[in-house]
């Protein structure tokens, strides 16, 4: 039985990560800007923790200056504001990310939209979503949903004409998901946990994104023979060791025997996010100068 072909993050993170850090050079060298990057973190939530780290190494990795700012649990909405407000300001910072989930005394949308539409890197503000809903361009975009698209693209290079099926409806992976594979010229559906005969709609996708944060709930006989398989999820569960394993939303072992190429999890979506936002806070910076990035 033939298997599905690995769409491996990785690799292709590794090569993203290879072309902004070159064009970092190139902006250093000829224009004298280094792209900087604040993360706001606020808890001890450990893996924002762990993400936060991650994300400020392989900025530095790629030449980029990264400013990160930890705030205790109970930090004031307003103080949190405040700090935001001050990076807006600062010509250092060409982009900004706060960290999700925030603690629940402070709301999530007054945040994200404190944030200066330009450096809005996770493309979260509701200025960027706009932008993405009606063309117009210039709109950073939901850095998962970037790298998803460069997944798909990596196993097919023509997608126009081709059924897309998104299963979640976030608006952070979901909804602009949908609206780039719309971009592509795909013929879209978003589906939920909600939506009717669920295995039938995922059955007739060609290709078939996954982000609806349930373990393996999508098995082998929902998967379209050949179809491409991007998984977003990464859900924890107890293994047969006693240990803890990570899993995606789709049940790869069975879905990689039907699937034409299929995405790993771990490895497969989210070094590509991590890739994607460096990307994103280069194209900021260069905008905020009005230079083309280069290489991208």
């Amino acid at each position: 039985m033939s298997e599905a072909r690995l769409l491996d993050g990785k690799a292709l993170a590794s090569a993203l990560h290879a072309r902004v850090h070159d064009a970092v050079q190139v902006v250093k060298s000829q224009h004298h800007l280094t792209p900087g990057l604040a993360v706001v973190l606020v808890g001890e939530h450990p893996a924002s923790q762990v993400y936060v780290r991650t994300k400020s190494a392989r900025c530095r990795e790629a030449g980029m200056a990264s400013f990160v700012h930890r705030l205790p649990a109970d930090v004031r909405e307003q103080d949190l504001l405040t700090l935001i407000r001050g990076l807006n300001r600062n010509d250092d910072v060409h982009g900004i990310l706060v960290q999700l989930p925030l603690p629940d005394h402070i709301a999530e949308h007054r945040v994200l939209d404190a944030i200066d539409p330009d450096k809005d890197v996770d493309g979260f503000h509701v200025l960027n979503a706009g932008r993405l809903l009606t063309g117009v361009p210039g709109a950073l975009t939901p850095c998962t949903p970037v790298g998803c698209l460069l997944l798909i693209q990596s196993a097919v290079t023509e997608l126009a004409g081709l059924r897309a099926v998104v299963v979640g409806r976030s608006n952070i992976v979901g909804k602009p998901m949908a609206l780039l594979l719309l971009q592509q010229d795909c013929t879209v559906t978003i589906a939920h946990s909600r939506t009717r005969d669920l295995a039938d709609q995922c059955r007739q996708a060609d290709i078939l994104v996954a982000a609806v944060g349930r373990p393996q709930m999508i098995g082998g006989d929902w998967i379209k023979p050949g179809a491409i398989v991007v998984d977003v999820g990464i859900n924890r569960i107890d293994g047969s060791d006693g240990k803890t394993r990570l899993v995606g939303d789709v049940d790869f072992a069975a879905a990689r025997t039907v699937a034409g190429a299929i995405t790993p999890v771990p490895g497969g979506v989210g070094p590509m996010t991590v890739a994607s936002l460096l990307r994103n806070t280069l194209i900021a910076a260069c905008r905020q100068r009005r230079l083309e990035a280069p290489g991208l």
